[in-house]
């Protein structure tokens, strides 16, 4: 049995139309396209859906700035309650779209939170559709600290987390107090390297290196990684990701290939890892679009002594277990001398892989495959409901 699709994503975005080609590749027809920017504005363009059979799938709302705009109005008011960076409804339909531009990152992502509990509660009235990924969990994957302690109950080895940062005082006390010199502090609802910073002190000398520009006309996400040693400008960049709500925690030693820092975005589909790739760079900040470069999956897995890969798949499984997720994408790394390995992190959306196969099928017909075998058989057994 093959449900048609509901895909609920940026209709002009690659992902969606990446995701429309790997169905039409493999005989089946188109999603049913619910644009975020049209949800936003009218919820019932989902809800007013019938209680048919589907596999509903939701994508990234990214990279569209009408979406981006409509988030940050729903934000606003739980944006002013936390104290982090907050721009009224009349200053957000002024802006201009800059690209790059850092906008209040919590106040968007607070209003991304709304939408995801309208989503939860669409979904509880149409029981008959098979969700593949459940908005709870995209919430959590969303949500770095959440993730970063979560796998560490469950023992699955990750960066140690300094507790108890509000500010940078508290974070330069953790520090003295762990001897620790060397630190990520990353904005927790951030993607793709954006708002993050290693924070470096050592005998009383700081620095940070960065993905964050600033500039006269505003701060960005620059393609560009950049070391920073001017202290107030040290104190005004830690000062802002703090009060946007960070993950923070011990910079680890990586790994090295062929003389580069490497780490891995592994995806794992239907509770498997199904893809890897690695990235290498000169530099700790590993991604592609950073710098980093795709390294080769073979040569790693034979510079690995025993069973160190092994070990890590399992993590991988381990963090798939956690979440109510078809597909899950993580960010690997191996401690130097390949003496551990850390899951960093884990993304909702992370199965933007283009140019991969495996056995022939791209990321997202080997995600399709997967989802109509699990919902096929769960039909014939009598069994619906969210991806487990």
């Amino acid at each position: 049995m093959a449900f048609p699709f509901i895909l609920i994503g940026n209709a002009e975005n690659r992902r969606v139309t990446l995701f429309q080609e790997a169905l039409t590749r493999q005989g089946l027809a188109p999603a049913h396209v619910v644009p975020w920017r049209e949800l936003l504005a009218n919820p019932s363009l989902l809800s007013d859906l019938p209680d048919t059979e589907a596999i509903v799938r939701i994508d990234a709302s990214g990279e569209s700035w009408d979406v981006e705009k409509a988030l940050l109005k729903r934000g606003h008011a739980e944006a002013v309650k936390l104290g982090c960076s907050v721009l009224e409804p009349e200053q957000v339909e002024t802006l201009r779209e800059e690209h790059g531009r850092i906008v209040c990152p919590r106040q968007a992502h607070l209003g991304f939170l709304s939408v995801l509990s309208e989503l939860e509660s669409c979904f509880a009235k149409h029981p008959r559709w098979k969700v593949l990924q459940s908005p709870a969990s995209i919430a959590d994957l969303f949500d770095k600290r959440i993730t970063s302690r979560k796998y560490a109950a469950r023992g699955i080895p990750v960066p140690e987390p300094l507790d108890d940062v509000t500010d940078t005082q508290s974070l330069r006390e953790r520090m003295r107090e762990q001897d620790c010199r060397e630190v990520f502090v990353k904005v927790s609802c951030g993607s793709s390297a954006s708002c993050l910073a290693i924070f470096r002190s050592h005998r009383g000398r700081e620095s940070l290196v960065t993905t964050i520009e600033v500039t006269e006309s505003g701060w960005f996400n620059s393609l560009k990684v950049r070391r920073i040693e001017a202290p107030e400008r040290v104190e005004e960049i830690l000062g802002f990701l703090l009060r946007e709500g960070s993950q923070v925690e011990h910079s680890i030693p990586k790994a090295r290939l062929s003389g580069d820092f490497f780490d891995c975005r592994v995806l794992v589909v239907a509770g498997e890892p199904a893809f890897t790739v690695v990235r290498q760079s000169r530099g700790p900040i590993t991604n592609l679009h950073l710098g980093g470069k795709r390294g080769d999956l073979e040569a790693l897995q034979a510079a690995m002594p025993g069973k160190t890969w092994e070990w890590a798949m399992e993590s991988c499984r381990a963090v798939a277990r956690v979440h109510d997720s078809l597909h899950v994408g993580i960010d690997l790394l191996f401690e130097e001398f390949f003496e551990g390995h850390r899951v960093v992190e884990a993304n909702a959306f992370g199965d933007l892989l283009p140019n991969l196969r495996r056995e022939g099928l791209t990321v997202y017909e080997w995600e399709i495959r997967e989802a109509l075998k699990r919902y096929s058989l769960a039909a014939e057994d009598g069994g619906a409901g969210t991806a487990g």
